[in-house]
């Protein structure tokens, strides 16, 4: 049976998203049906089609306590709300339903973990939130909370560390029909670790082992873990807080941490080889993966910055605040991390534009580039390789007052995104940067534009930048700028909704 709490906050929705416009959300990602979205949660394929739920507050655009909201999607690209899955109404959950993961049981039920949270007031005074880890089994639309929650509390935590950062857990079958869980955690050093549990049936759990210490390298708190072998190797993913930046890597506090290696099943040992940020652009956090019926690994992230989502104004008088990104598929080249727009993207291409061999300097536009719900794929060369160019740039969301760009200087191998001129009222986040080493500057760049965001992908993926744009949707202007001789290829779509 269906709490209060839930039945309130499924009526809430339903009434109030009627007041939201369709040519006020995202085309083809997936935003909040109501109120205030972050992180994925959940990503799941269940009964033919994809689940995606979401850390949802729908009341107010701003965070609040947290419920799942629900999607379900065929094509990743085009969602279909469902009503909340959950809602914080239990003694243990009370004051939020925090993120976690589905998986299908072998009866075909479909389970949710999640971190339930309640605030509980300390001796020392004052409240602190107490994390634990709990499950919910359903059938894709309605849910009920086991009986035996939490199924992990502070008993089950390797001494040392915190029962207030315990969150986020993960789940994956084995072949042998055993089940386990990776949970973000905060050992007695103050940083981050992921601990690994274990189930005969998914319902009782016991700790195995820390997979990976952070040890203070990479910011503190490890969040919001996945963890899966792609291309040969072993990938753990987690959202580290308050990092400190490494040269071009990190420079987002709350940011993303790859690591990639190797996985040892028999001992279960997990031992890293390489680092890098998933994303070097200002918006993205929090991304989860599936593995799809066709055997793709397709990852999906919060397409926001913690430290810039309550100065976007535009989104929250409009009733909704949060997106995703768009869903990517991943693999592992040259010891990297690469990533690509989902290939069903191309279904809503039409109207194709295409010039070749098109030599400028300065500032020049093209008949049919324009558009703010477009994907457009550039290549870029020196119109002289003996004097190659200082600098080159596309501007979109422009008119005569707004703009947006994506810069690229080959003689620092410096990438930039840039959006300061995009409609901002606030000194917010407006720039990241990251280094496209190139031969004689050469690039290729793909630019995908929704209504409300830019994602470019650098050299078929090897480099992603993310950024949410909010200019008003009459900017639609492309433009192209070089300080220097650049040749320039570009094919341009619209892009349906």
């Amino acid at each position: 049976m269906s709490s209060q709490t839930l039945r309130e906050a499924r009526k809430y929705e339903e009434a109030t998203e009627k007041m939201i416009k369709a040519e006020q959300r995202p085309a083809f990602h997936l935003s909040t049906r109501v109120g205030w979205l972050n992180d994925p949660n959940g990503f799941s394929y269940y009964k033919g089609q994809y689940h995606m739920f979401y850390q949802y507050y729908p009341y107010a655009t701003y965070w609040g306590p947290m419920h799942w909201g629900h999607a379900v999607s065929k094509d990743l690209l085009h969602w279909e709300y469902l009503p909340a899955a959950l809602a914080p109404d239990s003694q243990y959950d009370r004051d939020g339903c925090f993120s976690g993961n589905a998986i299908e049981l072998p009866d075909g039920r479909q389970l949710l973990m999640y971190t339930g949270v309640l605030n509980m007031l300390q001796p020392e005074g004052g409240t602190r939130e107490i994390q634990t880890q709990c499950i919910a089994v359903g059938d894709g639309l309605d849910y009920e909370k086991y009986e035996g929650n939490p199924v992990l509390d502070d008993k089950d935590l390797p001494e040392g560390s915190s029962k207030y950062d315990f969150r986020d857990p993960k789940l994956w079958r084995k072949e042998d029909g055993t089940y386990r869980c990776v949970v973000g955690s905060r050992p007695a050093d103050g940083s981050g670790q992921i601990l690994l549990y274990s189930s005969e049936d998914c319902f009782h759990w016991k700790f195995e082992k820390v997979l990976a210490a952070n040890r203070n390298r990479f910011g503190k708190m490890w969040e919001c873990p996945d963890f899966f072998p792609l291309d040969g190797k072993q990938v753990l993913f987690t959202s580290p807080q308050d990092m400190l930046p490494q040269g071009f890597e990190y420079h987002n506090g709350n940011g993303t941490l790859c690591l990639i290696g190797t996985y040892d099943e028999e001992t279960e040992t997990f031992t890293e080889e390489k680092n890098q940020a998933i994303d070097y652009g200002i918006d993205f956090y929090a991304p989860q993966t599936i593995l799809t019926p066709d055997g793709r690994r397709v990852m999906i992230g919060w397409m926001q910055n913690w430290d810039t989502c309550n100065m976007h104004r535009q989104m929250k008088e409009d009733g909704w605040f949060g997106q995703m990104s768009l869903p990517r598929e991943i693999s592992i080249k040259n010891g990297r991390l690469y990533q690509k727009p989902l290939r069903e993207l191309e279904a809503l291409r039409h109207d194709k534009v295409s010039y070749e061999d098109v030599e400028f300097t300065g500032i020049i536009s093209l008949d049919g580039v324009r558009g703010r719900r477009v994907d457009m794929e550039l290549e870029i060369f020196p119109g002289d390789e003996e004097h190659v160019y200082q600098k080159f740039a596309v501007r979109f969301a422009q008119d005569d007052q707004y703009q947006t760009s994506i810069s690229y200087r080959p003689h620092e191998s410096v990438l930039k995104v840039d959006r300061k001129f995009s409609g901002s009222r606030r000194a917010i986040i407006h720039q990241r940067r990251c280094t496209v080493p190139s031969e004689k500057g050469k690039i290729k760049l793909r630019l995908i534009l929704d209504r409300f965001s830019v994602e470019a992908f650098v050299n078929d993926g090897e480099k992603v930048m993310t950024a949410t744009t909010y200019t008003d949707q009459s900017a639609e202007g492309i433009s192209f700028y070089a300080v220097g001789k650049v040749r320039m290829n570009v094919t341009r779509w619209d892009l349906s909704e």
